[in-house]
């Protein structure tokens, strides 16, 4: 049985029962008591204002079958009016899912594939499992649930699956070391090194070291997939005697590697051992996306043309170079997260488009520390290098892009200090293709809705 039950939390002293039923199993866990129905299990998490515990009544009148909470009070008549449904009591609910996550992962013999990376993962997840699951029943990583709640929560979801794309981030050392000692991968894919969170890890070495703890807890015979055109993977895969290594790239030679690269507007077109691949979004960070796929899935034994398939027709996360036209304006949405190694691709992108205005609308980086200045103005230099039309900036640290594009020559600039701003300046042009990328905490969705009224 692949099932979760609540006497196993019990018997692991990962929590006590305070009413219920021990063969109870845990399933469709919900964090939000107004969202349970009926048969969920209410996970109730603890914020720095208030403990969601405090909910449970709720979550049993919508319909839940489990509770588990953290140490509430809960009296004696509460207990024998619920004494039908299961309550479980633990230190902290954060901790105890980990925990049960541990359990169920070890009730799966599956292919599971760990992936982490600066920048490209949930797309990279995307296309893996789109991949596997031409051969597979696959679950993997919904939305960005890559952090110490998203893992456990991917893993207790899963049902009848017989394959897991698992989804790793971090903002420190030590944070992948942990959550890929719960998921356990076959087979680790790491998509790139750059310097998402260096202003936390202080060099793009200790970046290198904190992606390579996904090693941590793969298991023994596992294979690392790894993009060979990364300056510091590729100095590690040189060097490193230890693992199992398969490499991808376009530029250094490696195991997959993609020629007769032709990018168009809304595909991207390349040959791997002379066979014709195409995908369905454009750009050269998604024909890397399909490398590391084609080398996962033949590692799984999928049949290239099934892999083929699979690569055209991929279902991808929102907001991530996904394409919406208004009128004669076209406007590409890649604001779900955002770094230097991110937005240089989607600049050149930018850069190819034939007709009509480029206009790229670029707004504050996260997390840089020390290196925000020097990395916010090499985007400048790549603003200019590609000879964009129109720059429009938002945010204090995006200053630093538009003086550096100035100094290398760019014209129209003009320097926002909202993103109603930023539309009301968009509205001026027509015939025009606007990308809108940013950190996700710069909000720029709310540009694209503006420009809409």
């Amino acid at each position: 049985m692949k099932d979760l039950q609540v006497k196993e939390i019990i018997k692991n002293k990962i929590g006590k029962l305070i009413t219920g039923n021990e063969e109870d199993i845990i399933e469709n866990i919900k964090l939000d008591s107004r969202q349970v129905q009926n048969g969920d299990t209410y996970l109730a998490l603890k914020g720095d204002n208030i403990d969601g515990s405090i909910y449970y009544k709720e979550a049993i009148k919508n319909g839940a079958r489990v509770c588990i909470v953290n140490k509430i009070d809960i009296s004696e008549a509460e207990k024998e009016l619920y004494k039908n449904n299961t309550i479980i009591q633990v230190d902290d609910t954060k901790d105890a899912i980990v925990e049960m996550a541990k359990i169920k992962r070890a009730k799966y013999d599956i292919p599971v594939i760990g992936i982490t990376g600066s920048v490209g993962k949930t797309s990279t997840k995307d296309t893996i499992a789109t991949v596997v699951g031409k051969k597979y029943k696959v679950y993997k990583t919904q939305g960005n649930y890559n952090n110490r709640m998203g893992v456990p929560l991917t893993i207790l979801a899963l049902k009848d699956h017989t394959a897991l794309v698992i989804e790793m981030g971090m903002n420190h050392l030590g944070e992948i070391s942990e959550l890929t000692q719960i998921a356990k991968p076959t087979m680790c894919v790491i998509s790139n090194v750059g310097t998402s969170h260096i202003g936390n890890l202080g060099s793009r070495e200790n970046i290198l070291k904190a992606k390579l703890e996904i090693l941590d807890g793969m298991k023994q015979d596992g294979k690392i997939i790894i993009n060979n055109d990364n300056d510091l993977l590729n100095k590690w895969n040189k060097e490193d005697e230890k693992y199992n290594k398969i490499t991808f790239g376009i530029k250094e030679t490696s195991d997959y590697m993609a020629t007769d690269i032709k990018i168009k507007e809304n595909t991207s077109l390349f040959k791997y051992d002379d066979i014709d691949f195409e995908t369905n979004k454009a750009g050269e960070p998604f024909i890397y996306n399909a490398l590391s796929a084609i080398a996962v899935g033949t590692e799984l034994e999928i049949p290239i043309d099934k892999i083929k398939e699979a690569i055209k027709n991929i279902e991808f996360t929102k907001d991530r170079m996904d394409i919406e036209k208004i009128n004669n304006t076209t406007f590409i949405k890649d604001y779900y997260n955002a770094s230097y190694e991110s937005i240089k691709p989607s600049l050149e992108y930018l850069s190819n488009i034939k007709d009509g205005l480029k206009i790229a609308v670029l707004g504050d980086v996260k997390e840089l520390g020390d290196f925000s200045k020097e990395l916010h103005e090499k985007i400048g230099e790549e603003v200019a290098k590609n000879k964009i039309d129109i720059l429009i900036t938002v945010g204090e640290e995006a200053k630093y892009i538009a003086q550096k594009a100035e100094e290398n020559g760019q014209k129209n600039i003009y320097r926002c200090n909202s993103n109603k701003e930023a539309a009301e300046y968009l509205k001026e042009y027509q015939k025009s293709t606007i990308l809108l990328k940013a950190s996700h905490s710069m909000n720029f969705g709310e540009i694209l809705e503006l420009y809409k009224k």
